[in-house]
């Protein structure tokens, strides 16, 4: 047993299992709000320290960054269904935003597959501030019943988080991980093809 690698393995399956279980709470129990904050809680700081700790203990693998790339997927679908069931009359009036978000990561999700034939994992510092915002406006929402307009911040940041990422598929020839910024993207494009090789920088 490698305990090393295996914590960030479980802090990532946990997360992608906290999804469903939220929406399961939504719906079933009345006075919710004390678990749906704990929960919202427990998979944000899931989502920070699995990375850490990885990355301090040298287990960081491609593998496991695409597998935080989907858990992140799941536990955040998980809420929206959460906020269907508690608050609709809220998402409601944000219909536009969250059809405009849920596009955009099915187009990326289709797109990265057709030319990487994986889930692209940028991690870009916009993406890392997405997240904070994602877990405010969870809280916000499920356990206080506001301020609801972190909900829309979170939504339109979503969306210019999901046209960066694609930006950057578009860009780079080879899939690659941990690419922060746009700036970065250019630069490992041109950096790819004056190399000729295109390659990826991380193929474990």
């Amino acid at each position: 047993m490698n305990w090393r690698r295996d914590i960030p393995w479980s802090m990532v399956v946990g997360r992608a299992l906290l999804g469903p279980v939220i929406a399961v709470v939504a719906a079933r129990v009345v006075f919710a709000e004390p678990w749906l904050g704990l929960m919202v809680l427990a998979g944000f700081f899931s989502d920070v320290y699995d990375g850490i700790l990885a990355r301090r203990w040298g287990t960081e693998t491609s593998a496991l960054r695409i597998g935080d790339s989907a858990a992140d997927t799941v536990f955040y679908l998980g809420i929206l269904a959460a906020v269907v069931l508690r608050a609709w009359p809220v998402l409601r009036e944000q219909l536009a935003l969250v059809a405009a978000l849920l596009a955009l990561e099915v187009i990326r999700w289709i797109f990265d597959w057709l030319k990487y034939r994986r889930m692209a994992s940028y991690h870009t510092y916009a993406s890392k501030f997405w997240g904070i915002l994602l877990a405010a406006a969870a809280l916000a929402t499920l356990a206080f019943r506001g301020p609801y307009w972190v909900l829309t911040l979170a939504l339109g940041w979503g969306i210019l988080c999901d046209l960066e990422g694609l930006t950057m598929s578009v860009l780079l020839p080879r899939w690659t991980r941990d690419v922060k910024t746009l700036r970065r993207a250019w630069g490992l494009r041109r950096k790819m093809i004056a190399d000729g090789s295109g390659g990826s920088s991380d193929a474990r």
